[in-house]
This record gives C-alpha cells, sequence and structure tokens, in this order.
C-alpha cells in the first residue's frame, strides 16, 4: 500500500514538473531557465544579386538564446514581407548568427533586430556588426532587443540601450497606456498621431533615452499605467518619470533607432506600428535626412 502511495506521488511529482517544464517552453520562457550560448559558424545563402534592384535591402533577424517573443516575432517578419511589397525593399529573414561576416553584411541596408534575445552572436559576429554599423549602416531595434538579456554584450549595452533594463509591468502584465509623439518634426514619427492608447508589456530602465542623450520620438505616460511589477505580495516600483520608449541616435557613421514595442503579435496589426516600423526603416537606411546627414554607406552593390 505505501509503495502504491509513494508511486503515485512520485508519477504526479513527475506529472506537474513535465507540464511545467512544457508551459514554460510554451510561453517562450525556456531560454531564461536555459540560456543557450550557441552560435552558428556555417552562414546562410545569399543569392549573389540579392537587392540589386531594391531600393532598400533589409535584414530581419530574430534568434532568441533568452526568452522568445513567439507570437510578436512570426508577426514582425509578416509585417516587414508586407511592407517590403509595397515599398520596393528587399527582405532576408533568418536566425542564424553567422551572417554576420563582413561580407555578408555587405549585402544590408538595415538590420532589424526583431525582439532578438541573450547572448545569440559570438564576439566577432557582434564585432562584425559594430564595424558595419559603425561604418554607415542602419539598425533597427524591436521589443526585447532593448531588454536585460543583452548585458554580456557591452558595445551594445552602452550604445543601443539607454541604461540597465529594469524589467516589464506585470500584474498585469499587459496594460493600456498612453503614448505621445515627443518630436512630430522627426522621419520616424511622420504620419503618426501626436497621441494613441497601445495596449503593451511596457519596459523600463534605470535610465531614459533623454538622459542618456539620444533623440526621443515617443514617450509613455506613466500616470496612464500602473508601472510596477507585482507578484507573490510583493510589489516592484519602476516608474521612470520622463519614459521614453522610441528613440534615435548616430552612432559613428551610421544610425540607430528602437522601439520597446511590439511584444503581441497584435502590435503589428495596428496602422501607427505599420507607420513607424516604415519610418524607421526608410530613416535609418538613410532614404531621409536629418541627423546623421554625413553617413556614408559601405556596404555595396
Amino acid at each position: 500500500m505505501i509503495k502504491k502511495i509513494v508511486l503515485g506521488v512520485t508519477s504526479f511529482a513527475a506529472l506537474l514538473l513535465t507540464g511545467g517544464l512544457l508551459f514554460v517552453w510554451w510561453i517562450g520562457a525556456w531560454g531564461i531557465l536555459f540560456p543557450s550560448h550557441d552560435h552558428e559558424t556555417t552562414p546562410p545563402a545569399i543569392a549573389a544579386d540579392f537587392g540589386a534592384s531594391a531600393d532598400l535591402r533589409v535584414l530581419v533577424y530574430s534568434k532568441t538564446n533568452q526568452f522568445r517573443h513567439t507570437e510578436g516575432i512570426a508577426a514582425a517578419h509578416a509585417l516587414f514581407d508586407e511592407l517590403a511589397a509595397a515599398s520596393n525593399w528587399a527582405v532576408f529573414h533568418t536566425e542564424n548568427s553567422a551572417i554576420f561576416e563582413g561580407a555578408l553584411l555587405e549585402h544590408f541596408d538595415v538590420i532589424v533586430f526583431a525582439s532578438a534575445s541573450g547572448d545569440h552572436a559570438s564576439d566577432a559576429q557582434d564585432a562584425s556588426f559594430r564595424r558595419w554599423l559603425e561604418g554607415g549602416g542602419g539598425w533597427l531595434g524591436i521589443h526585447a532587443a532593448g531588454d536585460g538579456s543583452h548585458a554580456e554584450w557591452t558595445w551594445y549595452e552602452e550604445t543601443l540601450k539607454t541604461g540597465t533594463y529594469l524589467g516589464h509591468i506585470l500584474g498585469p502584465q499587459t496594460q493600456e497606456a498612453r503614448v505621445v509623439v515627443d518630436d512630430p518634426l522627426h522621419p520616424v514619427t511622420t504620419g503618426l498621431p501626436s497621441e494613441f492608447i497601445h495596449a503593451e508589456e511596457w519596459y523600463s530602465w534605470d535610465r531614459g533615452a533623454r538622459e542618456a542623450g539620444y533623440h526621443v520620438l515617443l514617450t509613455v505616460d506613466e500616470s496612464t499605467y500602473a508601472p510596477f511589477i507585482r507578484g507573490l505580495g510583493e510589489e516592484k516600483d519602476i516608474r521612470m518619470g520622463d519614459h521614453p520608449i522610441v528613440w534615435s541616435r548616430c552612432v559613428e557613421g551610421g544610425r540607430a533607432a528602437y522601439t520597446a514595442m511590439g511584444h503581441w503579435g497584435a502590435s503589428y496589426a495596428q496602422d501607427y506600428t505599420k507607420t513607424l516600423l516604415w519610418n524607421a526603416v526608410e530613416w535609418v537606411g538613410e532614404h531621409v535626412k536629418s541627423e546623421c546627414e554625413a553617413a556614408s554607406r559601405t556596404a555595396s552593390r
């Protein structure tokens, strides 16, 4: 009888553990518990004439060695295909970090980190990306590209993020809030409403983009949502006061822009998201003049 009870309890515990691990995998959090440091060494094949007749050549990269925003990543890839078809862009999709080799990066004018997370590229690959961007490339980061999983890449943390990631709201995780255009004259904000309501998993950092010296484009009004991490009876205050969520900056000869929005797939169906991302790609790709006008393109056709 005792053996049956022990066997039953053991089996039940095993089922709970298995179910819990499956749930962690299903929500994309497997990489948080078991972060990967795998980096590809064999690059994907790119046609020699890729983008030969395109106005912009765009790489959409979404490798995740930590948390994976499965829904948002899929929606981002689909949206960039949609935008490309309407804009004469050539788009290449990959999650292969070996794409970050000097010769291969010459195929692209713009690289989008679509919620790429974790230690997703080797030191040599990181360095190649840095040379490409500083030499005149254009980078757009989306959502998890600004989270805390990139801490091992010091240059990225200091150059493309504004400060240390504090976390995202929880309890509830997704909340509607008022988003306000901070600079209506910048090319990235062209065509956006002066303000709008957006449902998001809002991020916070210990230093805002304005304080870091970046060009603030959009902010979120903290009075319109609860900027706290709540759970297990605890509450962490992650208010920033001035809370930029979209910004741009010059990086040597290149351009960079980032948006904290984009956790959920529904974000990419919004007209303001489509406008924002289209504008951002055109701007970092140097089709629109403003900042960084002296940047020189190193990619060759």
